[in-house]
């Protein structure tokens, strides 16, 4: 038997966040899991009650500007900044894990920017181990082809324009998860459009960051449908992290006998042949 609590967790600048703890009889060890870009925690619940299934105590959670953590009145008048999501409300999270289970390891299972901004967090030395899972830089003249066009529009014409006119980003419009807080998407846009993602905004927006201080051992997980975290864009985001224990693994569906994996579909419990690449790791 497993149990699903909803919790808040209140980042160090007094900002409240929802998440959702799920919590088998006897853990072992304790999952984070962080989201994409625009994903509520919810996408990621059939991986957390599996994890449980497993053995490991995991929580969802989701970001400012997000969902349970939306904190305003609408996405128009959310204040957040796609940093933010790495320098207060992942290090947020983890502080209230290691805070209600001292005894275990704590492990990070990183969805696209939720493994792309552990470098921001002051405390990832309480991570055990790091998965993630579709992460890469995200530069647009690295993802492929058929997909660049259309990348390059939403970035550089569709987030500028509608940041401008309504205030936020509309992504749900268009298939791309929840609308997305202003200052989100620009920074979002503005980090794919260059090489080395995050590292644009080094010295200006970001004033400190760890990630050449991470040693963590991390399993870096892609898979090769992936239209966005292609070889070249996670060379990209791995020259951050120089001194980390990094494996690297491309999954192929048709060795799972699967249709598709791509950039989001990991998580989607139809894919859970996979999964246990992640525990697996987590438990050697």
């Amino acid at each position: 038997m497993s149990a699903r609590e909803s919790i808040v967790i209140t980042a160090r600048d007094a900002v409240d966040l929802g998440g959702t703890l799920f919590l088998p009889e006897d853990p072992k060890a304790v999952v984070l899991v962080s989201a994409a870009t625009g994903l509520r925690q919810q996408f990621y619940w059939s991986f957390a009650e599996w994890l449980t299934s497993r053995g490991f105590a995991a929580m969802t959670f989701d970001y400012r500007g997000i969902g349970a953590s939306l904190n305003a009145s609408t996405v128009r008048t959310s204040k957040a900044r796609k940093q933010d999501w790495g320098t207060h409300d992942m290090p947020a999270a983890l502080d209230y894990l290691v805070r209600r289970f001292p005894a275990m390891p704590v492990h990070l299972v990183g969805h696209s920017a939720g493994g792309q901004l552990i470098g921001l967090m002051p405390n990832h030395r309480h991570l055990s181990r790091i998965v993630t899972v579709a992460s890469s830089s995200g530069y647009l003249q690295n993802i492929a082809p058929r997909l660049r066009p259309i990348a390059a529009i939403m970035l550089k014409v569709y987030i500028p324009l509608f940041a401008k006119l309504l205030g936020f980003v509309p992504t749900r419009w268009i298939g791309w998860g929840e609308n997305l807080p202003a200052q989100v998407a620009l920074q979002w846009a503005a980090w794919c459009t260059k090489p080395g993602y995050v590292m644009n905004a080094f010295g200006t927006e970001i004033t400190e960051h760890f990630y050449s201080e991470i040693e963590t051992p991390i399993l870096w997980l892609t898979a090769t449908d992936d239209p966005i975290a292609t070889p070249e864009n996670v060379d990209d985001m791995l020259r951050l992290l120089e001194n980390a224990h990094v494996s690297r693994r491309r999954i192929d569906p048709d060795d799972f006998s699967l249709e598709k994996i791509g950039h989001v579909d990991f998580f989607r419990k139809r894919n859970q042949k996979v999964w246990p690449i992640v525990t697996d790791w987590m438990s050697s």
